[in-house]
């Protein structure tokens, strides 16, 4: 049997999650001294009041080995195959330390590491796609082999109420000659090769900013594969999410029009009020 493990910033839902038998192995999130898993034991709101205090970004980190290892063990020992996906190489050691504990485990024939090449459910489009090719007894190389051909055609991208967050964890350096008198906008920011790079600027409200910047997706959109789109936010308010969801479902184009929450990882770098819609491209 294949078994499908992602690193917690793929952002599933615990119901996708459930639904689609994936097993998350948590970054974790640093508050000080105080050492959190993501989507353990923190929420959004207790990160950004944290931030907001020590008027500071939250660091994280990769797993631990030994965590890693144990998340793996009891497939290996049961002689499965595992496909594990990590954010993106250059955002992370996540990916490395999922290889390492392949390693140790004497198990690398058996465990195949995908680094995504992405975040956030730009993760997660390839982890629900991987789940039901498992599922339908696929082989752990024939769903290696198509994630690969996958990766390029995802479609991630957001927009963010703030650059406070961003600017504080110098995560996205094209964002630098913005963030200085420009901490006001909104820019688009899009993920493509691992890299985050800063796109077009909106101004004004956050509900007509999202608004405008799904409609800008839309020539993209009737492109995409129509399986499912996500939604994917941090504490970004019920009307803002709401309307995005009524302009996608208005589209016709998805099957399924998907909402999750960011986990702690992307919460910490990006701040409250960030939204993005996800989605995969047709070959």
């Amino acid at each position: 049997m294949v078994r499908i493990i992602s690193d917690s910033t793929c952002d599933l839902s615990p119901e996708l999650v459930e639904r689609y038998h994936v097993t998350i192995l948590p970054l974790h999130i640093l508050l000080g001294e105080e050492e959190h898993e993501d989507g353990v034991d923190i929420t959004q709101g207790e990160i950004f009041a944290w931030a907001d205090e020590h008027k500071t970004t939250p660091k994280t980190s990769a797993p631990s080995q030994e965590r890693a290892m144990e998340l793996m063990r009891p497939f290996v020992e049961a002689g499965d195959e595992l496909v594990c996906f990590s954010i993106a190489s250059g955002m992370s050691t996540s990916g490395n330390v999922m290889r390492l504990a392949a390693e140790e485990l004497n198990a690398s024939d058996r465990i195949t590491v995908i680094d995504s090449a992405n975040l956030s459910t730009g993760i997660g489009l390839l982890v629900v796609e991987a789940a039901i090719m498992a599922g339908e007894g696929k082989s752990a190389k024939e769903i290696t082999d198509r994630m690969e051909e996958l990766k390029p055609l995802v479609r991630a991208s957001f927009v963010v109420d703030t650059l406070v967050y961003l600017h504080r964890g110098g995560r996205c350096s094209g964002l630098a000659a913005l963030a200085g008198g420009a901490l006001k906008l909104h820019p688009m920011i899009q993920v493509k090769d691992g890299v985050m790079h800063p796109e077009k600027k909106y101004r004004g409200k956050m509900i007509n900013v999202v608004t405008a910047y799904a409609k800008d997706l839309e020539e993209a959109m009737k492109n995409a594969r129509p399986q499912r789109v996500f939604i994917t936010h941090t504490c970004t308010d019920d009307q803002t999410v709401e309307a995005v969801r009524e302009y996608l479902e208005g589209l016709g184009i998805f099957d399924e029009v998907l909402e999750t929450r960011a986990g702690g990882v992307v919460s910490s770098h990006c701040g409250p009020g960030t939204l993005g819609v996800l989605f995969i491209a047709r070959e």
